[in-house]
């Protein structure tokens, strides 16, 4: 299919987005000294910036590439829920998904960065699941907007929003409708996710989630994981993420391996959100699995030039995209 095709079947795709939204705070600044009190860098802010973050950036990720995103996930009732509410709505994102909750604060990654170095990172945040009236709210605002939309993205942080029943329920309907689902998984509900359409770990989670280890530099052993992964979760399919040795794709009985693209990277912050918001959508249009890795893959490492989380360009996309289809 040609570039410009995809990109405007994009267009007409609705994206339900399930899982751990957070704001994402940055203190940029300058180090000019050491502390006196401790053996410490001295940060010199010279400004601040709140972004959407966790499942949040899916959805902007999506919502750049020119579909409509509808987030379900759970705030809290506090300062940093309000951030986050204003940059929805700043960014013109629907809250029909959002839940308040009173027991769970907001959660808020503030990283602290100098020039292009990241100097730390405070997290503010709890990993409880959502109490069962929490999980029935939440549930039933996914259950009634899920028929309305073209695809599903699980975006999954461990930060306890997406439960057991939230998972089994969502597959379960979405299976009826015919509608795939797809999976960022982690650690916590690795194997809970049975019967998804695209299940998208990186090597990191691969060898946590099924306790196994797996060399990236050997074909064999990336391919005998995720024919073990899929013969455990009865997924359709499975995208791996395999950092600086590309992405492996096992998906309607092909298998492609895409290499990474050389790039200068800054900052990996954000790059899953990047890679599975492209796979949903070139899932939803019916692409190849070969169009789906290479264009998942190109994105992924798109981002990782810009420092901070951010979403992918549309424009810088197309023409990358362009390039490689004439190659």
């Amino acid at each position: 299919m040609e570039v410009t095709q995809i990109f405007k079947k994009f267009e007409d795709l609705k994206v339900l987005i399930i899982g751990d939204v957070m704001v994402d705070a940055y203190i940029w600044g300058a180090v000019e000294r050491v502390s006196p009190e401790a053996p410490v860098p001295v940060v010199r802010v010279t400004k601040r910036d709140y972004r959407l973050g966790g499942a949040a950036n899916v959805a902007l990720n999506v919502q750049a590439l020119g579909a409509t995103p509808v987030l379900c996930s759970a705030i809290g009732k506090d300062e940093a829920a309000e951030k986050f509410e204003h940059r929805m709505v700043e960014r013109k994102l629907s809250r029909e998904g959002i839940i308040n909750s009173k027991d769970r604060p907001t959660t808020i990654k503030t990283r602290v960065i100098s020039g292009h170095q990241h100097v730390v990172r405070v997290d503010e945040e709890t990993d409880k699941p959502l109490n069962k009236y929490e999980e029935k709210e939440l549930l039933d605002r996914i259950l009634e907007i899920v028929a309305t939309c073209n695809v599903v993205i699980f975006e999954d942080y461990d930060k306890g929003v997406i439960t057991e029943t939230i998972i089994r329920e969502t597959i379960s309907r979405a299976n009826e409708l015919g509608i795939p689902t797809l999976v960022d998984p982690k650690k916590r509900n690795f194997l809970s996710y049975e019967g998804a359409y695209l299940f998208k770990p990186n090597l990191k989670e691969l060898r946590e989630g099924l306790k196994i280890e797996v060399d990236p530099s050997k074909a064999e052993d990336v391919e005998a994981a995720v024919l073990e992964l899929k013969e455990i979760l009865q997924v359709n399919g499975a995208l791996i993420t395999l950092s600086e040795y590309g992405v492996f794709i096992n998906y309607q009985n092909e298998k492609h391996h895409i290499p990474a693209h050389i790039r200068e990277v800054s900052d990996v912050s954000g790059a899953g959100d990047t890679v599975i918001s492209i796979a949903g959508l070139c899932v939803a249009s019916g692409l190849s699995p070969k169009e789906t890795a290479m264009l998942s893959n190109l994105g992924g490492g798109l981002v990782c030039e810009h420092v901070g989380v951010v979403p992918i360009e549309k424009e810088t996309l197309v023409q990358e995209a362009m390039k490689l289809n004439t190659k």
